[in-house]
């Protein structure tokens, strides 16, 4: 029996990666003037994924690696005020207002009624808190955990702090990198419900021949119903 339902947040709960899109596509037309858009999106890739070490994840690493991948396709030319654009752009994404997705304002309410709730998110505390507080939800949630990274480790360390047996827990989000596999690893459950973007560094490779072992459905909307026939079953599964 499932007893706690943890959410991600970002795609999950509001829209983000969206954001996130809109930016690169300036951010390329910034720099088409040096050099075209040939490879800027996979530079921007690789820098990004090169400073996860240092910046983690968020809008300020994003940042960073913006200017940092400029002035490394335009051979140093880029200019003061192309510079100062991306940083424009920035505040933009830092201003921008979160936007539910369709389902979530009656669908978390709801489950809030008859599970435990946690909201486990990770990036930059900053830019996290804001849109979690932003967003309306937080009366709704038993625990909000915002983590650096999203690892079997972390998953584990998290359900030992709160005393909850993997069994009876649930994990809904839009990454199998970072929602899905994990949690399905320590032996929990998960529900995956994909976002129409993705970042390529949540995408991960799974093998056909064998069971997944998490259920996918296509919208949160379809998340009640779904807990009321695992309710049913006595089985959690």
């Amino acid at each position: 029996m499932i007893e706690v339902i943890a959410f991600d947040a970002d795609d999950t709960l509001w829209h983000s990666e969206a954001l996130y899109f809109r930016v690169q596509q300036e951010f390329q037309a910034l720099l088409a003037s040096y050099c075209g858009d040939d490879g800027v999106m996979d530079e921007l890739y690789e820098t990004e994924m090169g400073n996860l070490p240092y910046w983690g994840y968020g809008i300020k690493g994003f940042t960073l690696s913006m200017i940092e991948t400029a002035i490394k396709v335009t051979g140093g030319e880029i200019g003061a005020r192309q510079i100062q654009k991306i940083i424009e752009l920035a505040k933009e994404m830092k201003q921008a207002p979160v936007h539910l997705l369709p389902h979530v304002a009656e669908v978390i309410p709801t489950l809030s009624e008859s599970h435990g709730l946690m909201l486990i998110t990770k990036g930059d505390l900053f830019d996290q808190e804001a849109k979690i507080a932003s967003s309306g939800l937080v009366p709704y949630f038993d625990h909000v955990e915002i983590v650096t990274d999203k690892t079997p480790d972390v998953y584990r360390t998290l359900l030992a702090k709160y005393g909850i047996d993997p069994r009876s827990f649930l994990m809904v989000g839009n990454s199998l990198r970072s929602d899905i596999l994990p949690v399905v690893g320590l032996g929990a459950q998960a529900v995956h419900i994909p976002y129409h973007v993705t970042w390529a560094h949540e995408v991960a490779p799974v093998q056909g021949d064998e069971p997944i072992g998490y259920v996918e459905l296509e919208h949160i909307g379809l998340l009640p119903d779904l807990m009321g026939r695992l309710g049913r079953s006595g089985s959690g599964g």
